[in-house]
């Protein structure tokens, strides 16, 4: 198995085999895993999509719901009712619960935990991000392990592309290493997002990438990584399945949302 170089979108660099690959996501907090899922997976994944986007089979989260810059205020705004994410994916069967379990992200996750079952979480993220012209809101940079419990702070999430995902559409943008960070807590805002106007965090932005992908990348990011996402600013609506999986070893913490639905065991 090979997976190409997460810095690059040239498909003419030498693979990096399974190795290099887990020493730079330790040491960079995310890998890009270039063409994992086929073309044709990926417009059938899409096509399921916007079935349930219209007309809208929830659960669903509205942008109105959280609030963010850009956002509009409330549901009875213009815009109130556009989606932010489709819920619970892996319980919507057919193309999504096939995509969560490819057989390459699978393989991958595997080797960077070290060999144990993968399980694939129902609580955190499980959805497809779903980013509109007009009414999408920014992501500020936060670290998505401040919201869940689990006994390690130990989980990785697969972003993956079902079409080019860059600057103009609303990428993720990541800060390299910032997984190995501890932040004291006055860096944060009372949401948990990092304080844009402390000088030690602006140095951190600074640093920031963007992430640019194509249909069937999937994007691996740590648990612990500083991300964000800028404001749709094209005519076309980005879709992004998102879902999270951890080692069969570390187990979410009894009677908190991370423990609301049972885990699913990859069969990797």
């Amino acid at each position: 198995m090979a997976v190409k170089n997460p810095s690059s979108k040239s498909t003419s660099e030498r693979p990096l085999d399974v190795t290099q690959a887990k020493a730079q996501f330790q040491d960079q907090g995310y890998l890009v895993l270039r063409s994992a899922v086929p073309g044709e997976v990926c417009l059938r994944v899409k096509k399921e999509v916007e079935t349930a986007l219209n007309p809208l089979v929830g659960p669903a989260e509205f942008e109105a719901d959280v609030g963010y810059p850009g956002a509009p205020s409330d549901r009875d705004d213009v815009g109130g009712t556009t989606p932010r994410r489709l819920l619970h994916a892996y319980a919507r069967g057919g193309q999504l619960q096939r995509l969560a379990e490819n057989s390459t992200v699978g393989a991958t996750l595997r080797h960077l935990m070290d060999g144990a079952d993968v399980m694939l979480s129902q609580c955190h993220h499980n959805c497809v991000m779903t980013k509109h012209p007009g009414f999408s809101s920014a992501t500020m940079w936060h670290q998505d392990i401040r919201y869940w419990s689990f006994d390690e702070p130990e989980l990785i999430s697969a972003w993956f592309s079902l079409g080019p995902e860059n600057r103009q559409n609303g990428a993720l943008k990541v800060i390299p290493g910032s997984h190995r960070l501890r932040l004291p807590r006055g860096r944060l805002d009372k949401d948990l997002f990092l304080r844009p106007e402390l000088a030690a965090n602006r140095d951190l932005i600074h640093s920031a990438v963007h992430i640019e992908i194509d249909a069937g990348d999937v994007l691996l990011f740590h648990c612990r990584l500083l991300h964000a996402a800028g404001k749709n600013l094209t005519g076309g609506v980005k879709l992004s399945p998102v879902f999270t999986y951890h080692s069969e070893k570390n187990l979410p913490i009894p009677g908190t949302r991370s423990a609301g639905f049972p885990s699913i065991k990859l069969e990797c």
